[in-house]
C-alpha cells in the first residue's frame, strides 16, 4: 500500500459519509458510495492490524471507532480497562498522513504504551517528550517526529501548557489528537486534572486535527463534559458493555474499624497474588503495607507523597512481580497495565462509582478469575457526602486553571490568585 493511496482512501471515506438526504437518486448513489467507502476503510484497518500489529481480528466496537477516526471524525470511546482502547488510535495511526499526538497523564503509562508497541521493520516508531528527558534527548525526539521516524508522540497535559511545545507540535502537522484517560478533563470525574482544561485551546493552536477521547469509564454527565471541554464537534460515541464476568464482586459491611482493618489484611494475605489494596489515606497505605510485610509478604505503600523515583521503583517492582501487593491511594490507578492481578481490595469506600469501576478493572485483565472486595463502614458515606458538597464548580475550576497558566513563568502566591480569580 502506498502512502498516497492510504490518504486518498481515508479522504474518500470521510467525504462519502456526508451524503444527502435519502429518497432521491443522488442520495441512493451517495449511500452506495458511503457503504463502499466504509467497506474499503474497514478492509484497510484489518490489514494494518494484521500486518503491523499481528492482530488477526478486531472487536466490532473497535472497528467502528477506528472507521470514524480514519474518516476524520471526532470520536469518544468508552471501553473497559483491558478491552483494547489504545488500538483505536494505533491502527488508524499507521494509515494517517501525519503524526499522532497522545496526551497521557502519567509518565509510567506513557512508557508502558510505548513498550507495548510491536517490534520489527514495519512497526511504527514512538517517542515521549517529558520532564525526564535531557535537552539533547528532547531534540532527538522532536527530530524523530518531524522526519516521520516516530509515528506516535506521547505528551503530558502539563507539556501542552508550554507555548514552545505547542508551537513545535503545530509545525509537525498532527493528523490526530488523542486524549487518553479523558475523564481527567471532567470536574465531575474522579481523576480531574486542571491541565486538561487547556487541551481544547492546544488542539486549535496545532491546526484543529480530529480529536479522539478515550476513557475506561464515564457516566453520561462526564461524557457530556468531555465533549464540551475538548470542543469536540458532532463526535461519534462508542460505549461498550461494562460487564466483566471473570471478576467476582463482594461487599463486606463493618461496624468496628479495627475489625475492618483486620479483615483487609487477612484477605490480602490469603488470596492469590499479585494484588492491589486501595486505601483512603496515605497513612492507611503505610499501615496496611506494614501489616502485610510483617506477615512475610513483599508489600509496598504507594501514594502521591512519595518521591517520583520511589513511585517509579514501586511501579516497576509490581509489574515485574517483585512486589506481591501494592497498597495505594487512587494515585496508583491510571499507571497500571498488568494482566495477571488477581485481586483488588478496597479498605474503604472509593470516591465514586466511576472510581470504583476503574479501580476494580485493574484485576483479571487476562480473563482469568479475579476478586474485588469492598470493605466499608456506614460512616464512610457521610465523609464522601461532606467532600462532595464542598467541591468547586466548573467556572471556579476554569478560573483557577487559567490563572495558574498565566502565571506559569512568574509563580503567583495564593493572595495574588485570589485577587485574579475573585475566589477564596
Amino acid at each position: 500500500m502506498s502512502a498516497a493511496g492510504d490518504e486518498s482512501a481515508g479522504g474518500d471515506e470521510g467525504a462519502a459519509g456526508e451524503g444527502s438526504a435519502a429518497g432521491d437518486e443522488g442520495a441512493a448513489g451517495d449511500e452506495g458510495a458511503a457503504g463502499e467507502g466504509r467497506a474499503a476503510g474497514a478492509a484497510r484497518l484489518r490489514r494494518a492490524a494484521a500486518d503491523v500489529f499481528g492482530w488477526d481480528s478486531l472487536l466490532p466496537e473497535q472497528l467502528h471507532a477506528m472507521e470514524a477516526v480514519l474518516a476524520g471524525r471526532d470520536t469518544l470511546v468508552v471501553m473497559p480497562t483491558g478491552s483494547g482502547k489504545s488500538a483505536v488510535y494505533q491502527v488508524p495511526g499507521v494509515l494517517l498522513s501525519g503524526p499522532v499526538v497522545i496526551v497521557s497523564p502519567l509518565l509510567a503509562l506513557q512508557r508502558d504504551q510505548i513498550a507495548g508497541l510491536p517490534d520489527g521493520a514495519r512497526a511504527p516508531g514512538a517517542v515521549a517528550v517529558n520532564s525526564d528527558l535531557t535537552a539533547a534527548r528532547t531534540e532527538e525526539a522532536w527530530d524523530a517526529v518531524r522526519s516521520g521516524e516516530a509515528r506516535f508522540l506521547y505528551l503530558s497535559p502539563e507539556q501542552l501548557a508550554k507555548d514552545e511545545v505547542v508551537e513545535r507540535l503545530a509545525g509537525t502537522g498532527p493528523a490526530l489528537f488523542v486524549v487518553d484517560e479523558a475523564q481527567c478533563v471532567a470536574s465531575w470525574g474522579h481523576d480531574f486534572r486542571p491541565d486538561y482544561l487547556r487541551l481544547e485551546q492546544a488542539v486549535r493552536r496545532v491546526g484543529r486535527p480530529p480529536v479522539l477521547a478515550l476513557t475506561a469509564t464515564a457516566a453520561p454527565p462526564v461524557r457530556r463534559e468531555i465533549v464540551e471541554r475538548l470542543g469536540m464537534e458532532r463526535p461519534r460515541v462508542t460505549v461498550t458493555s461494562f460487564d466483566r464476568p471473570n471478576i467476582r464482586l463482594e461487599v463486606r459491611r463493618f461496624l468496628d474499624e479495627d475489625e475492618r482493618r483486620r479483615a483487609v489484611v487477612e484477605r490480602a494475605a490469603a488470596e492469590p497474588k499479585p494484588g492491589i489494596v486501595y486505601a483512603g489515606t496515605r497513612k492507611d497505605t503505610e499501615h496496611f503495607a506494614g501489616e502485610l510485610a510483617r506477615l512475610g509478604l513483599s508489600a509496598e505503600a504507594y501514594h502521591a507523597g512519595l518521591r517520583k523515583s520511589e513511585r517509579a521503583r514501586i511501579h516497576d517492582a509490581f509489574l515485574s512481580g517483585e512486589a506481591d501487593v501494592v497498597v495505594a491511594t487512587s494515585a496508583f490507578g491510571m499507571g497500571i497495565d498488568k494482566e495477571d492481578v488477581r485481586f483488588v481490595l478496597h479498605a474503604s469506600l472509593p470516591g465514586s462509582p466511576d472510581a470504583y469501576y476503574q479501580e476494580i478493572g485493574r484485576c483479571g485483565r487476562d480473563g482469568e478469575p479475579a476478586l474485588a472486595v469492598l470493605h466499608y463502614r456506614p460512616e464512610d458515606t457521610g465523609m464522601r457526602t461532606y467532600f462532595a458538597a464542598r467541591a468547586p464548580g466548573h467556572e471556579a475550576l476554569s478560573e483557577v486553571a487559567g490563572a495558574v497558566h498565566e502565571h506559569r513563568d512568574d509563580p503567583a502566591g495564593l493572595d495574588r490568585l485570589r485577587r485574579d480569580t475573585g475566589l477564596s
